[in-house]
Parts: structure tokens; C-alpha cells; sequence
């Protein structure tokens, strides 16, 4: 169905203005207070088949387009019968990524110069709604909102492993030169511990109990990286014989091998160089560390 008189909330009528096989329009009407009247357009441009773009433009202020678009979303996959909306929006307009928001669209992320205003690139927000997706007025559909906005920091495990020589475990890793602790990015819905224990066995092909935490180190970016912040485990102290036991991935991690801590400058990353003479020489010590340096 293509065609509709009016779409009301009892207040906000939407009359539609336009409607051919690719776009559907609505002029916006406020019927009362200071805002009765001609308030905006709304409009659903199809894209391929089942999906479409959401715009608005609208003089009334953000509740009024937060409204006509709940209005203009429950038609277009009621009646439309579209399976899923986007909304695209200039990440420096935040009262516009607001309004995408409280309608219901999930940040969904950032094309980065795809769109040309003036003749600068300029990066679009990606917003979506899927029809199946928990509307916003329920918990689980504002928390899933809410998610899809807040910063996601990565995460890192990694583990300690020293001999009874107070030297520490370090793999050369296939990537870079720097030699690294066992461990890696924590995945989604993964704790940190399980985690370690995972890229040990991955990396090493044993994954040494974790005794406790020794450090909490937050990382700023760094080399195109974002921030993160670190988790470093006690994998305790072994025998060196402990090295003869370890099976590297032949594919990551080339080899492994002891080293004492005060041969680490040069080999290892300077985070790694000021960090862990300073964990190795008190590891009973919890650690609390900003980018490699104690937090006094």
C-alpha cells in the first residue's frame, strides 16, 4: 500500500504529499500551540527491495521530528511493508543523530567521506531500524539504543609467566619485532580470564592457570589504534623446563623463549619496557597503571 490520506497521533498529522514507486513524502502538521501549523516533511526513499533511507526536515524542534517519525517508521513497515529503515546523518549534527536516536534507529556506524557538501568529503552516521527490532519505548529496545551509542573500548588480556629465575616468557610474534606477553583482544561476550586462557592455548598450545591480576593498564591510541584498556594475569612461576612443554603456533607465534628483566629495552614495545621491569619486580603488588606508569 502506497497511498494514505493522513497518518495522526491524535496531535501530529502527516498528510502525504508524494508517493510513486520510489518515494513516499508527508507534510507535517502540528494542531495546536505555538507550533499549529505546517511543521516539516518527513520522507522514505526505497533503496533496494525491502529497505529504504529515512529524511526529515522540520522547524518544530526535535520532540515534534522525534514523533513524525515514529509515525512515519510504524507505517512504512505496517503498510509499506519495508523490512528495514536507515537514517544517515552528519556526525557533527548531534541534535539530528538525537532525533534518529529517540525514533528509534540504532547507530549502526561511519561512512567515512561519503558524502560531498560543498566540495569537502564529509563522514555520514549510519542509523538503522530493522522492523523485528524492539521499539523504543520498551526497556529492551531503548537499552539496545543506548548500546548501540556508548563507546565500545577494546579490551586486552594478557599473561605473565615467570620462571623460578625471575626471568619472564616473551613471544616473537610474526607481525612485528617486538617480542609480546601471551594473550590478545578479549572477543565479544568473553570474559577477560577466559579469554588469557584462550590465546594461551591458541598462541602456546597450553593454557597455565591464572593465579591473579598483576596490572590494570589503560592504553591510549597509538599507531592507528584506539584506546583500550589491559588486563595483565599471573600465569605464576615455573621451572625453565616449562619452555620444553609450549608448542607455538608456527603461524603467529614463531618462538618463545625466557628473557630477565633488564635485557627487555630494545626487544620488547616501550609500554612493555617500562611496565613490566616494574610488575617483575613486584608482582605480589596490584598494579594500577596508566599507559605503562603507576597512577599515584
Amino acid at each position: 500500500m502506497t497511498a494514505v490520506s493522513s497518518l495522526t497521533d491524535g496531535e501530529l498529522t502527516l498528510r502525504q504529499s508524494r508517493a510513486d514507486r520510489q518515494v513516499i513524502a508527508f507534510e507535517v502538521e502540528h494542531s495546536e500551540g505555538e507550533h499549529g501549523g505546517p511543521v516539516g516533511t518527513v520522507e522514505v526513499r526505497r533503496t533496494t527491495q525491502g529497505a529504504a533511507v529515512v529524511t526529515w526536515a522540520m522547524d518544530g524542534g526535535p520532540e515534534i521530528a522525534q514523533r513524525a517519525l515514529r509515525l512515519l517508521t510504524e507505517y512504512a513497515f505496517d503498510e509499506l511493508g519495508l523490512e528495514r529503515l536507515q537514517v544517515e546523518v552528519d556526525p557533527e549534527l548531534h541534535a539530528s543523530a538525537r532525533v534518529a536516536i529517540r525514533s528509534g534507529f540504532r547507530r549502526e556506524g561511519v561512512l567515512r567521506g561519503a558524502a560531498l557538501v560543498a566540495d569537502e568529503r564529509r563522514d555520514v552516521a549510519v542509523y538503522g531500524m530493522r522492523k523485528d527490532d524492539p521499539r523504543p519505548d520498551t526497556l529492551t529496545g531503548w537499552t539496545a539504543l543506548m548500546d548501540s551509542t556508548l563507546p565500545k573500548k577494546r579490551v586486552i588480556a594478557h599473561v605473565v609467566v615467570r620462571d623460578t629465575t625471575g626471568r619472564v616468557l616473551l613471544c616473537q610474534v610474526s607481525y612485528k619485532k617486538d617480542l609480546e606477553l601471551p594473550g590478545g583482544v578479549v572477543e565479544p561476550d568473553e570474559d577477560p580470564a577466559t579469554a588469557a586462557s584462550r590465546e594461551m592455548r591458541e598462541e602456546i598450545g597450553v593454557a597455565l592457570p591464572l593465579i591473579g591480576v598483576l596490572a590494570i593498564d589503560w592504553l591510549p591510541r597509538w599507531e592507528g589504534w584506539g584506546d583500550a584498556v589491559e588486563i595483565l594475569y599471573d600465569g605464576g612461576v615455573h621451572d625453565p623446563s616449562l619452555l620444553d612443554t609450549l608448542h607455538p603456533d608456527g603461524f603467529e607465534i614463531r618462538s618463545v623463549a625466557w628473557h630477565a628483566p633488564d635485557e627487555l629495552a630494545g626487544l620488547v614495545s616501550p609500554l612493555n619496557a617500562r611496565r613490566l621491569p616494574l610488575i617483575l619486580a613486584e608482582p605480589p603488588r596490584l598494579h594500577n597503571l596508566r599507559d605503562g606508569e603507576p597512577i599515584i
